[in-house]
């Protein structure tokens, strides 16, 4: 069996999740690497056996890598999918794929134009449970929707730097947003609300809101807000709830609740969803079928933009204010 030859550019942690997945896939083999800190590249590389190159253009040109896995942070991105493309070599771009859409547009052309298999980090599509809740809300009428991502502030430095990672909407809670686009469809309006409360107790150099909440309508007729805190130390909540008036249906990453008049249940979810989602991707790759990718670049570039619009509504603050 031929084996899809896998470089990556960027080997912090969220690359090295994706390698550890990868090194036990037969259809794979991680064969180059690049990072800025050469020492973690180096690091890297002896750990996976995969060759540590000086810089992206040398692992791109070395002929050695079918595919590449860019994982660096948003505000980076540009230049390497585009070169990526223009050299025919297969994309998997970690969210979020970007902070602009100039730029994000010029990377999906290139794409397109390329006609690469291409990717992106939306894992938990790749969930059996968001598979069945799919299934399930099809042509149902969808009356609300709630959406939840609560938590703690990640330790990466520039997590906190609203230029640098675009504020949790964009770099953490789109998971949950994106899973809101993928099984109910398209947002039709938002308005946002945030606030910095406590994040400067935690970094006084921060420049991210720490709160924020969204009421957003869909095209679908339905109604539904958007919660999400990074300062939460003492619990962790990332769900989707959906109402309709002959059923309800809550969705995490451990397990799927439908209750309507025939059931009642709760369902476990074991799935790797980074296993699924490379396996997805490296079989895409070696079969020349982009349809097993269920979050192409496309998609990733839908789910930015709406993000950015929850951003850009906070900033316009046009909500009513009672008197």
């Amino acid at each position: 069996m031929e084996k899809v030859r896998i470089g990556f550019i960027g080997v912090g942690g969220m690359a090295e999740h994706h390698m550890n997945t990868l090194k036990d896939l037969e259809t794979a083999e991680l064969t180059a690497v690049y990072d800025l800190n050469e020492e973690r590249a180096k690091q890297i590389g002896e750990k996976f056996g995969a060759e540590v190159f000086a810089s992206e253009q040398a692992l791109m040109d070395s002929g050695k890598v079918d595919a590449l896995y860019v994982c660096t942070p948003p505000f980076t991105r540009g230049s390497t999918e585009i070169a990526a493309a223009q050299r025919g070599i297969h994309l998997l771009s970690e969210k979020p794929i970007g902070l602009d859409m100039d730029t994000v547009n010029r990377i999906s052309k290139a794409i397109d134009e390329a006609g690469i298999i291409n990717s992106s980090g939306y894992c938990l599509r790749y969930l059996e449970s968001v598979q069945k809740a799919k299934a399930y809300l099809a042509g149902k009428r969808i009356n609300m929707v709630i959406g939840y991502r609560i938590g703690g502030l990640p330790p990466t430095k520039w997590f906190a730097q609203q230029d640098k990672s675009g504020g949790q909407n964009v770099e953490q809670s789109t998971h949950q947003i994106d899973l809101i686009r993928y099984l109910l469809g398209e947002f039709d309006q938002v308005q946002s609300f945030y606030a910095q409360r406590s994040i400067r107790d935690i970094d006084a150099d921060a420049t991210i809101d720490d709160v924020g909440a969204v009421a957003f309508t869909l095209q679908n007729g339905a109604v539904g807000s958007f919660i999400n805190t990074c300062v939460s130390n003492y619990k962790n909540h990332g769900e989707i709830e959906v109402y309709g008036s002959d059923f309800y249906l809550e969705l995490n990453i451990h397990s799927l609740t439908i209750r309507d008049k025939n059931q009642n249940i709760t369902d476990t979810c074991s799935t790797d969803f980074y296993v699924a989602q490379n396996h997805a991707f490296v079989e895409a790759v070696r079969t020349g079928k982009q349809e097993l990718v269920l979050g192409s670049y496309a998609e990733a570039a839908a789910t930015l933009a709406l993000t950015l619009a929850f951003n850009e509504s906070a900033e316009r603050n046009s909500g009513a204010a009672l008197k």
